[in-house]
């Protein structure tokens, strides 16, 4: 299966992952009220309004990315995996990390703060469940202690606030801008 799954990061590019959030984020966002477009547009504009850095804007806006890909995660594939490795070829670490550490970061919080579990959404708790559960105190140590997880827990808050009926974002075309000049696609065009 993972073989499979790398193939398909081998052959994505930026137009893909555009028309993917254009055309394939339109359902309904796991069991919350929201699409997938509404949560990633929702995600990303938290993420600016706290000033966050345009990579990290980007993570928040791609970080469920799998969700859309035509061979959807499983229980052994986690989704933030699968986005990072959708995503590696087009964006640096800074982008694709925070991805990739956003399901444990919210294992992390678990563990971290108590009462961050009974703040999560019914369809978030659910899915908490599915992914493994709260880190032990060992686990959560080691997490933080990863260089991009203090992102990904930023991430991981961005994350569980956008589920918001009606909220207002930041129209796709301004993320699609901030993602043309991070991509290492756009970055060889430059030099080149």
């Amino acid at each position: 299966m993972q073989t499979q799954k790398r193939q398909v990061v081998q052959g994505i590019k930026l137009p893909q992952v555009i028309d993917w959030l254009q055309n394939r984020a339109g359902g309904l966002y796991g069991g919350e009220a929201i699409t997938q477009l509404e949560h990633a547009l929702q995600c990303a504009s938290l993420a600016m309004e706290e000033g966050a850095s345009d990579a990290l804007v980007i993570a928040a806006l791609l970080h469920d990315l799998a969700h859309m890909a035509d061979d959807e995660t499983d229980e052994t594939f986690p989704h933030g995996e699968l986005a990072a490795l959708l995503l590696a070829e087009l964006f640096d670490r800074d982008v694709t990390e925070p991805i990739r550490m956003h399901v444990d970061a919210k294992r992390y919080l678990c563990a971290a703060d108590p009462l961050y579990w009974s703040g999560l959404s019914h369809a978030s708790q659910r899915s908490l469940i599915w992914q493994g559960g709260p880190f032990s105190v060992t686990q959560a140590t080691e997490f933080i202690d990863q260089d991009y997880a203090e992102d990904a827990v930023r991430l991981r808050q961005w994350d569980d606030a956008a589920k918001v009926v009606g909220a207002k974002t930041v129209d796709l075309q301004v993320f699609v801008v901030m993602m043309e000049k991070l991509s290492l696609e756009f970055a060889q065009a430059v030099t080149v």
